[in-house]
């Protein structure tokens, strides 16, 4: 069993219905418009409720940032990357995460992801942050909606992503694109490095493309949740700007153009 946290976290857990609940407690002192709502909806789900003190709930999420509310459910069973490619969606968009060991971080991205409409995220196996109570609480419950695909080798699945057709995009301080120059409509894999020290090299080596955040101040680069962020929207905002043209044969005309590196 795991536990869940706060009041958005469990509420987007109940509503996505992908968690299977135990029970969820809330703090007997809290009284609010707001846990009603969750109450009802807990009955509504058939979820077993617990009343407990607040210290209680402190002692089992291990914080004080429960908002009164702690929920006990199953672990999260992750996807396959076939899973993400599922369905006949067209230029998917994918986020693939390096060795994000910051569960803050970790929850941020997923949010961001979530918010951007990634259609599912790669996450590796070791030295990476897992999906905790704190990343699923930072990232606000955007964890339960998104999907989640969790593999040993990173650059061999990234390998496999270029067979199907998908652009591998690495950011990295060193790259020499700007990230607002390359075409995001097309089908690509956004992938994020490490806390300070970027991508591992063998990953760096397997991209396409590297692109890069230009920084006008003295700091050389961004947080990577902050870098992420920037890098997501504006990929979103190509592909809404995308979906307005009619396809047609320009389309096909614009993804030719790009050539990955050394071709």
């Amino acid at each position: 069993m795991e536990i869940l946290y706060g009041l958005h976290p469990v509420e987007e857990a109940l509503r996505s219905g992908t968690r299977k609940f135990d029970h969820i407690c809330v703090a007997r002192e809290r009284q609010d418009v707001r846990l009603e709502k969750l109450i009802q909806a807990c009955r509504d789900a058939g979820v077993k409720l617990r009343l407990d003190t607040r210290d209680q709930l402190t002692k089992l999420a291990r914080t004080e940032a429960h908002q009164g509310v702690v929920a006990i459910v199953r672990a999260r069973q992750f996807l396959d990357v076939d899973d993400l490619l599922q369905g006949t969606k067209p230029n998917r968009l994918l986020l693939a995460l390096d060795g994000v060991e910051d569960p803050q971080n970790l929850g941020a991205l997923l949010r961001t992801a979530e918010g951007a409409g990634v259609d599912g995220v790669v996450v590796t196996e070791r030295r990476s942050a897992p999906l905790s109570p704190v990343a699923v609480k930072a990232s606000a419950g955007a964890a339960e909606h998104v999907k989640i695909a969790r593999v040993v080798n990173l650059v061999r699945t990234l390998e496999e992503l270029k067979q199907r057709n998908l652009w591998i995009i690495g950011l990295d301080e060193r790259g020499t694109m700007d990230y607002d120059r390359f075409d995001f409509s097309v089908g690509c894999v956004l992938v994020l490095g490490r806390e300070g020290a970027g991508l591992h090299d063998l990953v760096r080596r397997t991209c396409d493309h590297l692109l890069r955040i230009p920084m006008a101040g003295r700091v050389a680069s961004l947080n990577v949740s902050a870098a992420g962020a920037a890098v997501l929207y504006e990929a979103a905002r190509q592909r809404r700007n995308a979906a307005t043209i009619d396809n047609s044969a320009a389309s096909p005309a614009r993804a030719k153009k790009q050539k990955g590196l050394g071709s």
